[in-house]
């Protein structure tokens, strides 16, 4: 990861930001995008005092025109891109019978039609250097998560759709990175929709007991160089994958009686 144009999207905060400060070395050009352009800014300005060439630019990667002037604008900058990292996403947290259908679509457009616009302007630029197309998916991409219906539909959706792409460039050298990490410390699970669309604002887990940003970023970071199709962080993460593929009926039992120890959050 030596002298690479990356965009990283959803780069104000959590994994987005630690794969920021990760590859802010080694001559990397970066591209941080995302909606809230005032924890944006506060990354990059750090990223910069580093003598590094970044740039920020406020993205709602829900809306198609954001995503199409995100690669125009890195292109005008840097002339290419080398790295798409498809981060940009949001939770929810609350029973399908009593979520407003509106909470679904939100979460739908941020992680799945977020990533499909980004990757439709940047595809032509990544096929031209042989680039990597990286999605951030999660474990709930391959199993469905109780309270959270919209966000494991569009993980499985981000998941197929990432699959297609690289089955149709397979002979182009496109490298395609689906990263799947467990349960991450971040503001995702605080800024969760809840079933009328407001934000939970508190966690209903412990995230001292989970695997930090910064250890997700370095691991994605490796995967990206070592050109992997697939990465599952954490052990309980790969069990539930392997459970699951193997052994369905016991995976949704465990899942069920895992998720059912959440604290309830008013």
């Amino acid at each position: 990861m030596k002298n690479k144009v990356i965009i990283i999207t959803g780069a104000s905060s959590g994994i987005g930001e630690a794969l920021a400060f990760a590859l802010a070395k080694n001559g990397n050009k970066l591209v941080l995008s995302a909606r809230n352009i005032g924890k944006l800014d506060l990354v990059k300005e750090k990223i910069k005092k580093e003598n590094m060439s970044v740039i920020s630019i406020e993205t709602d990667v829900s809306k198609v025109e954001n995503c199409k002037i995100l690669i125009e604008k890195t292109i005008a900058e840097f002339g290419r891109i080398d790295v798409l990292i498809n981060n940009a996403g949001i939770s929810m947290r609350a029973f399908f019978n009593e979520s407003d259908l509106d909470v679904i679509t939100k979460v739908m457009n941020t992680n799945f039609w977020g990533t499909v616009y980004c990757t439709k302007y940047a595809l032509p630029h990544l096929l031209k250097v042989k680039g990597s197309l990286v999605g951030i998916s999660s474990i709930a991409g391959h199993i469905g998560l109780p309270e959270r219906s919209a966000y494991s539909a569009s993980k499985f959706a981000m998941n197929g759709f990432l699959e297609s792409i690289r089955s149709e460039e397979l002979e182009n050298n496109l490298h395609v990175l689906i990263a799947c990490p467990g349960f991450t410390a971040s503001n995702i699970r605080r800024s969760a929709l809840t079933k009328d669309g407001t934000p939970q604002t508190r966690s209903p887990r412990n995230e001292k007991k989970m695997m930090t940003a910064k250890k997700v970023a370095k691991e994605i970071i490796c995967a990206i160089d070592c050109k992997k199709d697939t990465l599952t962080l954490s052990a309980n993460g790969k069990l539930v994958v392997w459970l699951n593929r193997f052994f369905p009926k016991i995976a949704k039992r465990l899942i069920f009686n895992h998720f059912s120890k959440e604290k309830k959050i008013s």
